[in-house]
């Protein structure tokens, strides 16, 4: 009698053991995928951009090298939550996504300078000074950067809301966290990046509307000065800061008009149903007067810029590209991107890196969750004929 309560008192203990076996299996293979969907995933992705390749002048009296390269990041329309529409779970998943996304693109490319092109915020036209407040908080954050890495922001028109609903109050407001002015002026290894709050370009005279043409003009007399050649003499260029003489890169919220995306491909690009939708003047692009304005101003070589989630090339005067940036939110997007650029002050290379597809997380988390279902019912031995081979493989397990 002794005997078979001391053997049934060790097959429960082997059963138990088992059991336990099992069951820290299934929570490895749990917190394998999680790692790999909520961490992993971003750098095996982002590992496979590269910065494009750019031609590199060695006249104009000095020798370039690639340290006069920068090597610039663009990306748009984040959109974090706020606190009127953000639900808990939703803020939380896309605020990860996009912070695991930046925060791995920063380690592995190490880029000069960053910047958003507007939009940062979806509740920046509504929200209180403490919501604001939270939703700067969460923005710091997420997009922290090292002290040697510039991050410049571009207001959006979620940030200070449309022409009718901009303040002079949400307009400080911006600036003071993200030192944004109407135009502003930042220059890196002799590149000129001009950065433009297109939502004040409607061009009915209002008082922010005029301060900022006023200054977008003063700054374009800067940089018109600053390309002349030395030996010209210029009494409008003489008491004028100069700056380096090279062609600006034009960054602003808003598309320059163009009457809709018919012409734009990519898999990234507007949806087929979505393209021939004609685009409403100062909502969806800028008017056509004060495109030309922006043009005549600048001359620009190349124009960047966001608002419209989706992806488009097209070229302005037949000459002048604009890239328009897709949004960095998975929210908005299930294929987030954003643009890597190696600029000189003479040219330009532009390359497009995709982040992990948000159909191909959920792919891993459903095939791994029947996984785990098969396995459990395996072990349970609760399988039909179809399931046997895994039944059989659990079986063999029990009796290794």
């Amino acid at each position: 009698m002794a005997t078979m309560r001391f053997n049934l008192s060790i097959m429960k203990t082997l059963h138990l053991k088992k059991r336990g076996c099992f069951l820290l299996k299934l929570l490895c293979l749990v917190v394998l995928v999680l790692i790999f969907c909520e961490f992993l995933i971003y750098y095996v992705v982002i590992f496979q951009c590269h910065w494009p390749e750019v031609k590199i002048e060695a006249h104009r009296g000095s020798k370039q090298s690639s340290t006069s390269v920068v090597k610039a990041m663009f990306l748009s329309d984040t959109h974090l939550l706020g606190e009127i529409k953000g639900h808990w779970l939703d803020k939380l998943r896309r605020e990860w996504q996009m912070e695991r996304a930046f925060q791995t693109a920063l380690s592995l490319l190490q880029p000069d300078i960053v910047f958003i092109l507007g939009d940062v915020f979806d509740e920046g036209k509504w929200s209180s000074s403490q919501a604001w407040a939270d939703d700067v908080r969460r923005f710091q954050k997420m997009f922290w950067h090292p002290v040697h890495i510039d991050l410049m922001v571009v207001v959006g028109n979620h940030d200070i809301g449309f022409h009718y609903e901009m303040t002079t109050y949400k307009l400080k407001r911006f600036a003071k966290v993200f030192n944004f002015t109407a135009g502003k002026l930042v220059s890196r290894k002799g590149v000129n990046f001009v950065m433009v709050n297109s939502v004040a370009l409607e061009g009915d005279g209002c008082t922010i509307c005029s301060r900022a043409e006023a200054k977008l003009i003063k700054l374009s007399q800067k940089l018109n000065c600053s390309q002349q050649e030395q030996h010209h003499s210029n009494k409008r260029c003489s008491d004028v800061e100069q700056l380096p003489a090279s062609e600006p890169i034009l960054l602003q919220h808003y598309p320059l008009y163009r009457r809709n995306d018919a012409e734009c491909t990519g898999e990234d690009s507007a949806l087929p149903e979505e393209k021939k939708i004609p685009f409403k003047e100062k909502y969806d692009v800028l008017s056509k007067e004060a495109s030309q304005k922006l043009l005549w101003w600048f001359h620009p070589r190349l124009i960047l810029s966001g608002h419209t989630h989706s992806a488009c090339e097209v070229l302005h005067k037949g000459k002048i590209p604009e890239i328009s940036v897709p949004s960095f939110s998975w929210r908005n997007r299930n294929n987030p991107s954003f643009i890597m650029g190696s600029i000189t002050p003479t040219d330009f290379s532009l390359h497009k890196c995709f982040l992990p597809l948000e159909s191909t997380v959920v792919t891993i988390y459903c095939t791994a969750g029947a996984l785990l279902v098969v396995l459990i019912l395996a072990y349970l031995q609760l399988l039909n004929p179809p399931f046997y081979f895994a039944q059989h493989l659990i079986r063999k397990h029990k009796a290794v």
